[in-house]
């Protein structure tokens, strides 16, 4: 079970259904509200969702890289910096 927020849930469970077939059925709090997905959909879908976790994790990453980096040193001493590097 995922507590989405207080109070609202999300349940993952496999099941089987009428002919013996493994399904993934994922329900929300909600009736009626799930989804039944044979073990490939629901291993697509677990796919897309870590695919879009890391790209918000890169994006999350990167934001706090460039704040850090402009808040550390003004521009113009990290160019005095690097030009100094290969000056000598």
């Amino acid at each position: 079970m995922i507590e989405l927020e207080p109070g609202n849930t999300l349940d993952i469970n496999l099941k089987e259904d009428a002919q013996g077939r493994d399904r993934v059925e994922v329900t929300l709090q909600a009736p009626g509200s799930s989804l039944i997905l044979t073990p490939h959909q629901a291993r697509v879908l677990a796919t897309e969702l870590i695919m879009a976790v890391n790209r918000a994790e890169v994006r999350s990453n990167l934001k706090h890289s460039q704040n850090m980096e402009r808040g550390a040193q003004p521009a113009e001493q990290r160019r005095g910096l690097f030009n100094q590097a290969f000056a000598k």
